[in-house]
């Protein structure tokens, strides 16, 4: 199955985080914060939302850093997805 968002969201494929810190304390599942980076996997069209037009600045296999407690989680075929709006990503990844 695959996800075609539409309006302004697009779908996220959160990186996995580090398991261990830099000084190598090994982090438990609750210790570890939600991670903030995700890959883009797919975006929507854009166009009229709310009355205003959006222009998608985001584009598949984009890396992106999202808004700590942002969009819907899905799970699609076994993998874990975010769909967010394109305002709650606050930034791209270079």
């Amino acid at each position: 199955m695959k996800l075609k968002p539409l309006g302004d969201r697009v779908v996220l494929k959160m990186v996995e985080s580090e398991e261990t810190t830099k000084s190598g304390i090994i982090l438990t599942g609750s210790a570890k914060e939600k991670p903030q980076v995700a890959e883009v996997v797919a975006v929507g069209p854009g166009g009229m939302v709310d009355g205003e037009v959006v222009k998608m600045e985001v584009k598949v296999g984009d890396h992106v850093i999202t808004s700590k407690y942002s969009g819907t989680e899905v799970k699609i075929d076994g993998e874990e997805l975010l769909v967010v709006k394109q305002g709650d990503i606050l930034a791209i990844v270079d």
